[in-house]
């Protein structure tokens, strides 16, 4: 499932990210790589606010329904 329809607060396992080239290594640069785990920590209009790690990252829309996880 995207991340923008994740259930809140739960551990959830990153299996797939659609995006070019370009952005996949911005978002490795960030942490959110396949097989790590994150938390959505609130989620409004399609915009994730994400815990990954020990930081929080804030994804918009366009992304977040590209970031599949399990």
């Amino acid at each position: 499932m995207p991340l923008v329809i994740a259930p809140l607060n739960t551990d959830l396992k990153i299996v797939k990210i659609l995006v070019d080239d370009k952005l996949k290594k911005h978002l490795e640069s960030l942490g959110i790589t396949i097989n790590s785990m994150v938390r959505v920590v609130s989620c409004s209009n399609g915009n994730c606010i994400i815990q990954i790690k020990d930081g929080r990252l804030a994804i918009d829309r366009n992304v977040a329904t590209k970031i599949l996880v399990a």
